[in-house]
């Protein structure tokens, strides 16, 4: 017997519990994301009108994955319903190309992770934030087509005329600090985004002409009074040498400059020479007394970050979401705890999560929660998770998951069908049994491997002749007891799962 074979029987077109991950799932995507929810969905996607910071701590399959996808699709609701108050979202969950830039400013001896990530601080979490987010706008702008910016950032490109010269100065400055898109050369994509916001800097450049029109002279000079034994004298090429040593001097301290940024924006991936070609289209007023990432702090980066939050209101956005996920695949932390520990906690600073007009939505491994309740009061006094609408753990009861189980179902259904979970099973499984049942499997992805393999089990126990439309309370209770099994052995760490 069929597995698909069951299902039309029941007025089911596809198997909904054949995806595990919310990534790839068209069910959830297509059908559940907007209507299916977590009970503590409300805390913890809050108000888009006032951003604010929550942390959530679930285990493998609770569906941290799935509600992150489920915020975006429902803040871009949010932005087409209200256009003037619409929200910038930031996706903070590739930690890969950060970790992998960060780990080569050290020498081979301290190359180790360890010692990697206990040189990880609060800053370099901004600038790859800032990475993400002025990376995102410029792409918008540029009309790039190789994007990772989520639909729900989209806006009028006629919106950038109304930034006014000081905002379009800070962009172009966002841009050379914090701009890594590889779809184009670092500097053509600033040029480019210099002609679409249509800043003009031709007075940076006079000292380049002081120095041209001295050259040009004395050359000239040279030629009209035919006066060759000149070019044996020294006094020729000195009076050439104090004619570009206003360039010389804007041009050190550029490089200077870039250098520095370069150095102290240790996840981001800079070479000096195009930086500093983008420095120099700078008039020194224009640079005079703004924050640049040159030093090692976070009060240059919360500057930055208001900067961005002016440009982005200017073009409609009055908040910014970040979305932290995934925090275990990276390469480099490999599912260790203390490694998550080490690069999250820099993050846990009450300044930072309570800055106005940020939320970030922090959704963390149930693991990490254990450190918690370890932490001491300096800790306590600086996260202040007593204000940051913290979940200590994303738990589903066997009523939310039968809720879960039913949603899908009915997302697969046949037009004019609505099957439920009682027309699977005999009348012997009442739904108190599936409730307390499910209970035990505690998260959605265990919930669907395991009704994935009470299907099989039950289809391959019957021919397609002698079919059977009803699961037994034998087959439900021997496959239950086998899962559990092999979730009691996943959870020791003693099979993949």
């Amino acid at each position: 017997m069929k597995t698909q074979q069951f299902l039309e029987h029941h007025g089911i077109r596809t198997n909904p519990f054949a995806e595990e991950d919310a990534q790839t799932d068209p069910v959830f995507k297509d059908y559940c994301i907007l209507s299916t929810h977590h009970p503590a969905w409300d805390k913890i996607y809050g108000n888009p009108a006032e951003p604010a910071t929550s942390i959530v701590f679930g285990e493998k399959g609770a569906g941290k994955t799935a509600m992150r996808l489920q915020i975006v699709r429902h803040l871009a609701q949010y932005n087409a319903d209200h256009p003037d108050e619409r929200v910038w979202v930031i996706e903070y969950d590739d930690f890969n190309p950060f970790l992998d830039r960060f780990r080569t400013r050290f020498g081979a001896r301290r190359k180790r992770t360890e010692r990697v990530l206990a040189d990880w601080k609060l800053w370099d979490h901004m600038d790859a934030i800032l990475s993400l987010g002025v990376t995102g706008l410029v792409d918008r702008i540029l009309e790039t087509k190789q994007t990772r910016n989520p639909p729900c950032n989209d806006f009028n490109l006629a919106a950038v005329q109304s930034l006014d010269r000081h905002q379009a100065r800070d962009l172009l400055m966002l841009a050379a600090c914090y701009d890594h898109s590889s779809a184009q050369t670092k500097k053509g994509r600033w040029r480019s985004l210099r002609g679409k916001l249509r800043y003009r800097s031709l007075s940076a450049q006079w000292d380049w002409a002081l120095g041209a029109l001295v050259t040009i002279g004395l050359v000239a000079a040279t030629f009209y009074s035919e006066q060759w034994d000149w070019l044996r004298s020294p006094w020729i090429y000195l009076f050439a040498l104090a004619g570009w040593l206003p360039w010389l001097f804007r041009f050190s301290r550029r490089l200077l400059l870039a250098v520095k940024i370069a150095r102290n924006v240790r996840v981001g991936k800079h070479d000096v020479h195009p930086l500093r070609q983008i420095l120099m289209k700078f008039r020194a007023a224009d640079l005079s007394g703004q924050p640049l990432p040159k030093k090692q702090r976070t009060d240059d980066r919360y500057e930055l970050l208001g900067k961005f939050e002016g440009i982005l209101k200017s073009l409609g956005f009055h908040g910014i979401v970040v979305l932290v996920d995934r925090v275990d695949e990276p390469h480099l932390i490999n599912g260790s705890v203390e490694l998550m520990r080490a690069l999250l906690w820099p993050m846990l600073d009450n300044k930072f999560l309570k800055h106005p007009g940020l939320g970030i939505k922090l959704l963390l491994p149930i693991e990490l929660s254990h450190f918690i309740d370890r932490e001491d009061r300096d800790f306590y006094q600086r996260a202040r998770l007593d204000k940051q609408n913290m979940v200590p753990s994303l738990e589903w009861t066997g009523e939310a998951l039968f809720d879960v189980a039913t949603a899908r179902l009915r997302a697969c259904a046949m037009p004019d069908r609505t099957p439920s979970l009682a027309d699977l099973f005999d009348p012997a499984i009442t739904q108190r049994r599936l409730t307390d049942a499910f209970r035990g499997l505690r998260v959605p992805r265990h919930l669907f491997k395991f009704m994935y393999r009470l299907f099989v089990a039950h289809c391959n126990a019957y021919t397609d002749d002698a079919p059977c439309w009803k699961i037994s309370p034998e087959r439900f209770e021997s496959v239950l007891a086998l899962y559990n099994r092999d979730q009691d052995s996943f959870d020791r760490g003693l099979r993949a799962g």
